[in-house]
């Protein structure tokens, strides 16, 4: 049984993609509402992200998927059948798996996703055989 766990580098490469954005966020729509001191949106997004990071971590980082002989398992009592899959691709750090009546669901934070995808499609190859 092949598991995939969330990684705990590419969760905080996350959370630092995010902070940046959220700092670039909160600054621009202050200086876009005109308040003088727009520059405390840079400090105010990233104590929110390092805040929901950390909140986060110890739920997200905890999170297991599991290739079987048939199905690919996931958090909260996801079973989806590995013939069901249509659709496998990576975004970030993510991998979006599609099933053919249209459910999708996300494996978070991998390391490498395109192994991710590479190791659940041979597992589908598997079955297929």
């Amino acid at each position: 049984m092949t598991q995939f766990t969330a990684d705990r580098t590419a969760y905080l490469r996350h959370h630092a993609w995010l902070a940046v954005a959220g700092m670039g966020c909160a600054t621009a729509l202050l200086w876009l509402m005109g308040n003088p001191d727009f520059w405390t949106g840079a400090p105010a997004g990233l104590v929110a992200i390092v805040l929901r990071g950390w909140y986060l971590a110890s739920e997200e980082l905890g999170v297991t998927w599991e290739v079987g002989d048939t199905t690919l398992v996931g958090p909260a009592e996801r079973n989806i059948r590995l013939t069901e899959i249509q659709t496998l691709r990576s975004m970030g750090s993510f991998v979006q798996v599609i099933t053919r009546t249209g459910d999708k669901h996300l494996i978070k934070y991998q390391a490498d996703p395109d192994d991710t995808i590479a190791r659940i499609k041979a597992a589908q190859h598997t079955r297929a055989s």
